[in-house]
């Protein structure tokens, strides 16, 4: 079992997604890269305690690779807007990677010097990429969000395009 951190957007969106990637375990919501211990919702929504909105995710690294996590992170967020995913701006929106390992570190450095040298996005990626930092579990509400209220305004409008790409683009992925 492996274990990654990554932010791209507001969390509802990556948790939705990589929930239904083969090899994933588990996604948990939460919060991560900021300067105040056990943040709160609301206190990370003011974009002032420099936490990123993330997901932390298990996966079996024998049925899915780090690199091809990753692949599916690119692709379902734009990771080219500095502190923004769509209509949600601040920093706890960034696109971050918290890397638990050296290995994960060289692979994310590896693949986003790729994709920036390809082009392959109109403009430069500007994903963080950093050491693993504490990991606070958002509150409970905000677990299995998309799952529990996928009729809701906010998840048909963002989420579920996501969601309908990913099974579009990665349908040999898909659970």
């Amino acid at each position: 079992m492996e274990v990654t951190t990554l932010g791209a957007g507001c969390f509802w969106c990556v948790e939705a997604i990589f929930q239904e990637l083969k090899g994933v375990v588990k996604v948990e919501s939460g919060y991560m890269g900021g300067q105040i211990k056990n943040p709160s919702y609301k206190e990370v929504c003011t974009g002032r305690t420099g936490h990123a909105e993330v997901a932390q995710i298990s996966f079996d690294s024998s049925v899915i690779s780090f690199q091809e996590i990753l692949e599916v992170f690119w692709q379902t967020h734009d990771p080219t807007t500095l502190n923004r995913q769509g209509a949600d701006v601040g920093t706890q929106y960034r696109s971050a990677i918290f890397y638990h390992n050296d290995e994960q570190k060289r692979v994310a450095e590896e693949l986003k010097s790729k994709l920036n040298e390809a082009n392959a996005f109109s403009n430069p990626i500007v994903t963080e990429i950093a050491e693993l930092d504490t990991f606070y579990v958002a509150e409970n509400y905000h677990q299995d969000y998309y799952k529990q209220n996928g009729e809701q305004g906010y998840c048909r409008m963002v989420i579920k395009p996501k969601l309908d790409k990913f099974h579009k683009v990665f349908q040999d992925k898909v659970k």
